[in-house]
């Protein structure tokens, strides 16, 4: 069993690698003038009485819909859980986002909630 993961959470507001590679990503994405603004932990959702969701990345597209995204290495049940809970409360799209592998071409696959 493979069994990788981080000995403790980073504290609110600093980033993990593969956010950071996604934060590159739309800072690309703003230059090119795809979306218009993004903010790291920039929302917070309540789903149910002391449960909140903290997206990774709130993001404006130029049309100045609000989506959600969620940066993924892999998937703790509670974490789907919360995003799926939010995506019915809340109305903009949620969407998880993955680094594919090189040797798969690059880039982020999607997953919209």
């Amino acid at each position: 069993m493979n069994n990788h993961r981080a000995l403790g959470r980073l504290k609110s507001g600093q980033m993990n690698k593969t956010e950071e590679a996604y934060r590159l990503h739309l800072e690309e994405l703003k230059i090119a003038k795809v979306i218009a603004w993004y903010k790291f932990e920039g929302m917070k959702f309540r789903l149910a009485d002391n449960t909140f969701y903290t997206p990774d990345f709130a993001v404006m597209k130029t049309d100045g819909c609000l989506e959600m995204h969620e940066v993924k290495g892999f998937w703790e049940d509670d974490a789907r859980v919360k995003i799926k809970v939010a995506a019915d409360l809340y109305p903009m799209q949620f969407i998880a986002v993955k680094k594919r592998a090189k040797k798969d071409g690059g880039g982020w696959e999607t997953e919209l909630f």
